[in-house]
């Protein structure tokens, strides 16, 4: 899709991205100068976070002053309230690998409406490689029409993930599904910054990605990518709850079913009480107990051996895609009160 051709608010957002970019670009010609804040053990984050963050927020307000803001280092202390547009912004996604000079970093803007993402910009300031999608009109690298890949055997693919690095991740816990995935797929791969990872996934250089932890500035510009590429994205269930659930899987369609197979043992749902309702529950969103997650791996079973091709319908066996509603109640939590940490910002 020509860029002359590209909606409104998208154009913004690519106009906001890029800015940013120019910001991370001049800063890191000389790293040693940054100042570098903990906000948690191997969480970071320099004054360029905040400055691209500006950057960002002034061209979104200056284009659409009644519009809400939700970015991850200044929260929602700019834009209007109650709106029905949200603009969820990182303007900084894998600070650690940027403070380590390390060339895999990215700008994330997603525009959402009434609670659905619709607008997508990921965008890559070292290797100029800018992302974009429009919720029905497809997903884009650099004017290219992005397809995930055609894979349909769990052990040829290629897996994007990210590795525990807070303190009170269950490490033992992350070792023995590194280890499930591992012996099941070609290849394993952490690069550091999971905007940049879903949209590999989008663009078919990975068949699929799964980490925990996430917050949703990380994952929702990506999240349409892979959606607009034929993609599926869910929670470790196959729900359609990641964004608060604090994991995520992605892939195409027949890998997704064979992830989902491994991971759901792991998620966080499939262990939550049953009587403590989830917080799409809570909400009134009105999202499965972990008594009714027998039904999906049931159902996922019809998909085959992990290690062998998936059955031809297996992209039906997941569950239905239920449209995801980023509820600002859940947003406007501080990340300390949700329990969410950002995003995949380590030091591996």
């Amino acid at each position: 899709m020509s860029q002359a051709n590209l909606h409104p608010m998208l154009n913004i957002a690519i106009k906001a991205a890029r800015a940013a970019g120019s910001v991370i670009n001049r800063a890191s010609l000389d790293l040693d100068r940054l100042t570098v804040t903990t906000k948690s053990p191997n969480d970071y984050v320099t004054e360029v976070d905040a400055a691209a963050e500006q950057a960002i927020i002034d061209i979104l307000l200056q284009a659409y002053p009644s519009h809400s803001i939700l970015a991850e280092e200044s929260g929602r202390e700019h834009g209007a309230q109650g709106s029905d547009y949200l603009w969820i912004i990182d303007p900084l996604d894998g600070t650690t690998n940027f403070i380590h000079g390390l060339p895999q970093y990215a700008v994330s803007v997603a525009l959402a409406f009434r609670g659905k993402v619709e607008q997508a910009v990921v965008y890559d300031p070292c290797r100029n490689d800018l992302f974009y999608a429009t919720k029905g009109r497809g997903a884009y690298l650099n004017d290219k029409r992005l397809r995930v890949s055609r894979r349909i055997r769990m052990a040829e693919a290629l897996i994007g993930t990210g590795f525990p690095f807070r303190k009170g991740d269950n490490f033992k816990r992350y070792l023995k599904m590194f280890e499930d995935i591992m012996q099941n797929c070609a290849g394993l791969r952490r690069p550091g910054a999971a905007a940049l990872d879903l949209c590999y996934v989008a663009a078919g250089w990975y068949d699929g990605f799964f980490e925990t932890g996430l917050s949703p500035w990380d994952v929702a510009a990506g999240s349409l990518m892979i959606t607009e590429a034929g993609g599926l994205v869910g929670n470790f269930t196959g729900e359609s709850d990641y964004l608060y659930q604090r994991e995520v899987v992605a892939a195409n369609p027949k890998i997704y079913a064979q992830m989902v197979k491994i991971l759901a043992p792991y998620s966080r749902v499939l262990k939550d009480d049953e009587d403590t309702p989830t917080e799409a529950e809570a909400a009134g969103g009105g999202t499965a107990k972990a008594s009714d997650k027998s039904d999906v791996l049931q159902a996922l079973d019809a998909a085959g051996d992990t290690g062998g091709a998936a059955a031809p319908d297996a992209a039906a066996t997941v569950p239905a895609r239920k449209s995801v509603r980023i509820r600002r109640a859940d947003l406007a939590a501080a990340p300390e009160s949700t329990g969410v940490q950002g995003g995949q910002d380590a030091p591996f």
